[in-house]
């Protein structure tokens, strides 16, 4: 008996363990429901960029790049605290180039903007305000998850597909995250295209860019996976203004519409 209970305990332990680390799967309601935290900040680990801060919790990177007060391009500092559920006024104020709570020095995650100018957030031109102008279909591959904003929750969509199979940019931009921060994503890549929208591409097997790199619509960028969930699939998502849309209002339809 106490053999049995101690089986039983190991097998327990493990499950945890499994679901609670970064790459681990977790369920659906887990990936996608609410993650604010109590205190309403977020503190910075190594490999967080502030689009990964504002991928978790639902925010507009702009929005809380202005009310921590983080000036493009955009350097933040593990240990620091950001805070994730800031005021209108906060948000809508102008950025300065003050860093919040930098205490001691350390060696800077940094969030990389393009190369020039380096004041992206105030050049329309350089970083265009409008929609993207073509989109394109990341993979091949049946569609097995629909968008949902109902349970059970999806803020993207799911495509099948085989192991190291191809995952491409669906429109030109910069990887502005590349990494495994981000429960229920396991290796994920995000992408910024303009100053509205963001996509991005989860479950890979692995990822072939790295941040602050530029990529062009159609360009390689990960291999499909199935690191943080149970099956080979990429889970793709459009963000616009930080809020997830159906990214089939925006992608090309298919032939035979699947």
């Amino acid at each position: 008996m106490k053999t049995a209970r101690l089986v039983i305990l190991v097998m327990t332990l493990t499950i945890v363990t499994a679901c609670s680390s970064g790459g681990g799967f977790v369920s659906v309601d887990q990936k996608f429901g609410l993650d604010k935290t109590a205190s309403g900040f977020h503190l910075v680990r190594e490999g967080d960029t502030l689009y990964s801060i504002a991928w978790r919790y639902g925010l507009d990177y702009r929005e809380l790049a202005n009310a921590n007060s983080i000036s493009s391009p955009h350097i933040i500092y593990p240990g620091q605290s950001i805070d994730i559920d800031y005021t209108s006024a906060e948000a809508s104020r102008a950025p300065v180039t003050t860093v919040r709570n930098p205490s001691k020095p350390r060696v800077p995650v940094v969030v990389p903007a393009p190369a020039k100018p380096k004041n992206d957030h105030l050049s329309p031109k350089a970083v265009p305000n409008g929609p993207v102008s073509e989109w394109q279909w990341p993979s091949d591959g049946k569609i097995i998850g629909q968008f949902s904003t109902k349970k059970p929750v999806n803020k993207g969509i799911d495509l099948t597909g085989s192991m190291g199979e191809s995952i491409l940019a669906a429109a030109a931009g910069t990887v502005v995250y590349a990494g495994t921060g981000l429960r229920g994503y396991g290796n994920l890549v995000i992408i910024r295209h303009n100053e509205k929208f963001l996509s991005a591409y989860a479950h890979a097997s692995r990822i072939t860019v790295s941040e602050g790199q530029e990529v062009k619509a159609g360009g390689k960028i990960a291999e499909k996976g199935s690191t943080g969930t149970d099956k080979v699939k990429l889970h793709f998502e459009i963000r616009e203004n930080g809020k997830p849309v159906n990214p089939l209002k925006y992608l090309p339809k298919r032939k035979g519409g699947g």
